[in-house]
């Protein structure tokens, strides 16, 4: 965990003094309302170093470099220099790194860290989950519709996009809110601290959720793929929340599909 949070903090003082500065930063088109910025890159650079120079044979699996394999196979970062780009170049301070180990391919450690504000999810397996110093849990709530959910609503150029709708309507009209905040990260890390109560989005990435998967399970949640099935990495479909929440909004996404 200190190798993470020395890296992530390292990492974090470009992004920090690039936001500050977001109207000067170069941006180049990587997709369709997806950025890539000289920020990005260089904090991937940072983290790949110093994770590098911390554990010598780690493999790799980051969002710019994608998939750098390593002498030491049964170990494997799992790194979002940036997630949240589009906020972060709109200078919305909601955008965070992201971190995960896996260790013969289960999760180990994660670490989420918003340069903006400092906030610093931590998690290890077995060991809870902490906000900076303070542990924390999933919120309690056990009815739907005294409930804040949050999602990740399809870019231009993502498919799906009737089927969100659908879904949006559907949960709205069900739950006290819904919330799109434009991190994945965070989302799930403000689900682990009780802010949010369920989340659930499709098509990301390994990197967008791999830490915040461990996160929400150290801090008492449930997190399971779109089916119900421990896939989420390979699916890249997510539904989280604590028992009764994640039960209650695989059904009602479970009825819109079937409905499609």
């Amino acid at each position: 965990m200190n190798v993470m949070l020395q890296a992530a903090r390292k990492a974090a003082r470009g992004l920090a003094r690039d936001f500050g500065e977001v109207a000067q930063l170069q941006v180049s088109l990587k997709g369709p309302a997806d950025f890539v910025t000289s920020a990005d890159t260089r904090a991937e650079t940072v983290l790949f170093e110093e994770l590098s120079r911390a554990r010598p044979g780690y493999s790799f699996l980051m969002e710019e470099r994608g998939a750098v394999a390593g002498a030491d196979k049964t170990h494997r970062w799992i790194v979002d220099p940036l997630d949240g780009t589009t906020n972060f170049l709109h200078g919305i301070p909601m955008f965070a790194i992201s971190i995960a180990l896996e260790r013969e391919r289960e999760l180990v450690s994660a670490l989420i860290y918003n340069p903006a504000n400092g906030d610093t999810f931590t998690a290890e397996r077995g060991k809870g989950a902490f906000l900076d110093d303070r542990r924390i849990r999933v919120a309690g709530r056990t009815e739907f519709d005294n409930c804040v959910i949050a999602t990740g609503i399809p870019h231009r150029g993502r498919p799906d996009h009737g089927l969100f709708l659908r879904e949006c309507e559907n949960v709205m009209g069900r739950c006290a809110g819904v919330r799109r905040m434009g991190a994945a990260s965070l989302d799930l890390a403000w689900l682990a601290a009780g802010r949010f109560d369920g989340f659930w989005e499709r098509n990301l990435k390994p990197w967008d959720m791999a830490a915040g998967i461990l996160i929400v399970r150290e801090a008492g949640g449930y997190v399971t793929g779109l089916e119900g099935k421990p896939d989420m990495l390979a699916s890249g479909g997510i539904i989280a929340g604590n028992e009764r929440i994640h039960r209650a909004l695989s059904r009602v996404l479970g009825e819109c599909a079937a409905a499609a």
